[in-house]
């Protein structure tokens, strides 16, 4: 099973699951028990909650008479059954089981007793949606495939340089300007080639409420993302009036546009507005600002200038540390919070703040040590674009070789804390930046196996056995089959899954931990 359950004691027997007879489920289990019954045969599962037991923890037991599940909150019996689910042959997981008509028989279940919960309260994956767009369906499945592994947390990347993907009332250009682009580039930026196909999407509402209900059911928390004040070309390219007129499309290339928001009223009260429009979707306390590679060029300049002298700032440098500040507070009026990225931390982040520490351990250990929670996503050990290998046929391999020993490898809480700053450690994720992956074909391909091995990361002890994860590997890539995932096979990439049109830029890993040092360089304590 993966992740690796923290105890199993296996017994002699089994359970022949069938279709006789409904899930008995106590009051309050409705959700999980409408949710397993239309996956598996459900006569003989009961489904209980139990004192004692931590919140997402659980107990499955199996025996000859039945299969009782028991969990700490409606969340720990979910993924008390997401692990009954893998204990099933793998064709049970297909949509439709195969094996004589469309009732194949009672499914063996082992008899078998597991106690089980996890070590983070944060075990979280970001999509970027902006880069490319995922319609609806994608994304369901996306989060289908996360809450088989446990995970909790859907980190939604929804605007960018490249695209805006969400609609806002009042503001008609986000969607009829800034969700479209005239091409995109194929492969790395150093190439410059782009493909000369316009791209584009974006969500209604009543979208991003099916996603949040569709993550809601399987105890997923959808945390949106609208990135401010930089990677906000489409934005600008949709009203210029948002920026200081230089930005007159949405971005095609990838790489960090200079094209910022200005720092105007009317300016923030555009943020403000888009700001109160996500918090009427989204009921995630946390509120996604973004804040990272933000150039503060365009700032230099008379209205920048001019809010600098009126807020008795030292330059420019400061106006974003100002505006964060002035977001965190109209999300507090709604009681809301701050999850930003860690370039948040220069000047001091907004108390209460959450900080996802991506360039590094450096920016976790300085956030914890500063009172804010963190979610460590240090690039290069959870970023899923990362190229998987050095084989030629890797499609547009990019940043520094991250593995799938490389992620299992990975310890979330950095080196150098007390044991109280390791209790603000709450958990880490996986994020799936998508520039060069243009199909869900392609994220299937970055994701898996490697999010299984960032599941068993965050969920299970910081000593961990690589063999024995790997010995588990092969069944569970089974279970994918079942599933339709297009993940990387352990041998390697096949012939289709190369982009020769598309060509990347692998980066070493001491360079870039030698870049990371140096953008980090000017954080400091700040409450």
């Amino acid at each position: 099973m993966i992740p690796r359950p923290a105890s199993v004691t296996r017994r002699a027997g089994g359970f022949p699951l069938s279709g006789a007879g409904p899930i008995t489920a106590e009051p309050g289990l409705e959700g999980v028990a409408a949710w397993l019954s239309g996956l598996i045969p459900a006569g003989g599962i009961g489904l209980w909650l139990a004192a004692g037991l931590p919140p997402e923890g659980y107990v499955l037991d199996v025996t000859a008479r039945g299969i009782e599940i028991r969990g700490g909150s409606p969340a720990g019996v979910f993924y008390g059954a997401q692990t009954l689910r893998q204990l099933l042959p793998a064709a049970a997981l297909r949509p439709h089981r195969t094996g004589g008509g469309p009732s194949p028989g009672p499914l063996p279940v082992p008899a078998v007793r597991i106690e089980d919960a996890p070590r983070f309260a944060w075990r979280g994956v970001l999509l970027d949606v902006a880069r490319h767009f995922m319609p609806v369906a994608g994304v369901l499945r996306f989060i289908d495939l996360a809450a088989f592994h446990k995970l909790n947390v859907l980190h939604l990347h929804l605007t960018d340089d490249q695209g805006w993907r969400v609609e806002v009332p009042g503001w008609p250009r986000l969607t009829s300007v800034g969700a479209r682009r005239a091409a995109s580039m194929l492969g790395a930026r150093v190439h410059d080639r782009y493909d000369g196909r316009p791209h584009g999407g974006f969500y209604t509402a009543d979208d991003l409420l099916e996603i949040v209900a569709y993550a809601a059911e399987r105890h997923v928390t959808v945390v949106p993302e609208i990135d401010m004040p930089g990677h906000m070309q489409a934005a600008i390219a949709a009203y210029p009036e948002l920026g200081s007129g230089a930005a007159r499309e949405v971005r095609t290339s990838w790489g960090i546009s200079p094209h910022v928001l200005n720092v105007r009223d009317a300016t923030l009260d555009f943020c403000r507005a888009v700001l109160d429009h996500v918090c009427t979707i989204f009921p995630s306390e946390l509120i996604g600002i973004g804040g990272d590679e933000c150039p503060s060029g365009e700032w230099d300049g008379p209205d920048g200038r001019a809010r600098v002298a009126a807020e008795g700032l030292a330059g420019p440098a400061d106006l974003q540390a100002w505006f964060t500040a002035r977001m965190a507070e109209h999300l507090a009026l709604r009681g809301r919070r701050v999850f930003g990225w860690d370039e948040i931390l220069a000047g001091g982040a907004p108390a209460g703040a959450t900080i996802a520490a991506w360039r590094g351990t450096g920016p976790a250990v300085l956030a914890a040590r500063s009172g804010h929670d963190v979610v460590s996503c240090p690039d290069t050990s959870v970023y899923l674009d990362y190229r998987q290998s050095d084989d030629p046929g890797e499609p547009t391999p990019v940043g520094t070789l991250l593995t799938v020993a490389d992620v299992y490898a990975f310890e979330p809480v950095p080196a150098g804390l007390t044991a109280e700053e390791e209790k603000r450690i709450i958990g880490a994720q996986a994020n799936v930046w998508t520039e060069h992956l243009e199909s869900e074909r392609r994220v299937d391909y970055q994701t898996y196996p490697r999010l299984c091995a960032f599941a068993e990361a965050t969920w299970g002890p910081r000593r961990r056995d690589l063999a024995d994860f790997r010995a588990r590997l092969g069944p569970h890539l089974e279970r994918l089959d079942a599933l339709g995932v297009n993940y990387r096979p352990p041998s390697g990439p096949r012939p289709a899954d190369a982009r020769p049109g598309a060509p990347g830029h692998p980066r070493d890993l001491a360079d870039r931990l030698a870049e990371v040092r140096a953008m980090t360089a000017n954080l400091r304590h700040g409450a």
